[in-house]
């Protein structure tokens, strides 16, 4: 597996964005706006708030492949993002995550394990994977697994 910092990507407004200028480890996240499981939104920011001054960087990244609960507009996503939970972690271009299409990005994040062992498709919106400060995943977390779950806070102490 390659150094996932080292990937290309985009800001949702467009810009590119160096992941490597994280100097600390990211938790990297598929996000949508209208899914069963955008109320994580809290939960995320709740992380990115209490690890920002130890080195951690929650990153979104919005996908419109689940059921097209994420169909809004940079500026929608950006506005819902901020204004319903007050998001202030990065989040970047609209992409896939899964296909034809997939970014490069959840090309390599895919290639990392869960806890029993699986690797291999983004099952659904809100997939997190804990990446290293040397940009590798060493974690990977399924959609129902809540951000601020005692196996995500415990491996995210580990990597700090």
């Amino acid at each position: 597996m390659s150094n996932v910092k080292a990937i290309p990507v985009k800001a949702l407004d467009g810009t590119d964005l160096d992941l490597a200028a994280f100097g600390g480890p990211l938790l990297v996240v598929n996000v949508a706006s209208k899914c069963g499981l955008t109320p994580q939104y809290t939960g995320l920011e709740e992380i990115a708030k209490n690890y920002r001054d130890r080195g951690l960087t929650v990153v979104g990244m919005p996908c419109n492949q689940f059921m097209g609960q994420e169909p809004g507009t940079a500026e929608e996503i950006a506005t819902f993002c901020s204004t319903s939970y007050g998001v202030s972690f990065p989040l970047l271009e609209k992409a896939d995550v899964k296909g034809d299409g997939q970014h490069p990005l959840y090309t390599e994040l895919a290639k990392a394990t869960d806890a029993d062992g699986e690797a291999g498709e983004v099952q659904w919106n809100f997939e997190k994977f804990l990446v290293d400060a040397n940009g590798n995943v060493v974690n990977r977390f399924r959609p129902r697994t809540e951000p601020t779950a005692p196996e995500v806070i415990g491996a995210i102490e580990a990597v700090l």
